[in-house]
């Protein structure tokens, strides 16, 4: 009998340093320190600290875990594909968010009413009879002046017809202005951000500046949400690459790459660029 290697079951899988040891050790041979990595990514001094001790539980879940650990990463100087990868195997992967829409859809689908609404039936038989009494009482009231109108169609028809050749081109023009510059009429003493999940959808949420939380929630694509305050909005994206932005009518552009978190806080003069 020979004395071989142990079982494969008792030999590690994998020498590899774990995701936060291995952005810790780039930062190091970067030259870099937390407090420059931090201001440099915007994510906050103790959750740099806590990824680096591979705690990912002040990341807020899978979304801004994966978002950090692709901003760090960049900004040390590392691939971020095999830490991201390397993530997925050691904490579950990739969070679902298909699962929100059923569950969206069936709380909508819940309240329809299972038993026929007679009495909206009765109210809107009620107001039909009562239009159609009235309605009857008033051609029959002018029946008897009816002659003395239609005595002299003629003076009727000028007096429209040049009234719709000329009126109608003027507010025509003014139109068209409303609808584009819809967005850049806002309150000039309050701050008003617009975003738009117009490139995929994105984790956000909204606060004013007392810090008091206006939304929350997945936006799915195609989605938009206004909000305002008398003095400021802060935002948080968790794919700002997917976000057309507009504060104060005015739009913000390169936000950032797609899955990439983005916190941010606009006033009453804003947009600034950066």
């Amino acid at each position: 009998m020979s004395l071989g290697n142990p079982p494969a079951d008792d030999t590690p899988a994998d020498d590899r340093p774990s995701v936060g040891r291995a952005l810790q050790q780039a930062r190091i041979s970067a030259g870099l320190t937390v407090e420059e990595v931090s201001s440099s990514t915007r994510v906050r001094v103790p959750i740099v600290h806590a990824i680096e001790q591979d705690d990912f539980s002040r990341c807020g879940g899978h979304v801004y875990a994966r978002g950090h650990i692709r901003v760090l990463a960049r900004t040390v100087g590392v691939d971020p594909a095999p830490l991201l990868v390397q993530y997925a195997a050691e904490h579950g992967g990739r969070p679902s968010p298909t699962p929100a829409a059923p569950l969206f859809d069936a709380e909508r689908i819940r309240p329809e009413p299972r038993r026929p609404n007679w009495t909206a039936a009765m109210v809107a038989a009620i107001v039909a009879v009562v239009g159609f009494v009235g309605f009857t009482l008033f051609n029959g009231g002018t029946k008897d002046s009816g002659g003395s109108v239609a005595a002299d169609p003629a003076t009727v028809k000028p007096s429209t017809t040049p009234s719709k050749k000329t009126n109608p081109g003027k507010p025509a023009d003014p139109k068209p202005e409303q609808s584009e510059s819809a967005i850049a009429g806002v309150p000039a003493n309050k701050v008003t951000v617009k975003l738009t999940a117009d490139n995929g959808q994105t984790w956000m949420s909204a606060k004013d500046h007392n810090g008091k939380l206006l939304e929350e929630g997945v936006l799915k694509r195609g989605d938009s949400k206004t909000f305002t305050d008398n003095k400021r909005i802060d935002l948080v994206l968790g794919n700002a690459g997917a976000v057309q932005l507009f504060v104060n009518g005015k739009e913000v552009k390169n936000l950032g790459d797609d899955g990439q978190v983005q916190r941010l806080s606009y006033t009453k003069g804003d947009p600034v660029e950066g």
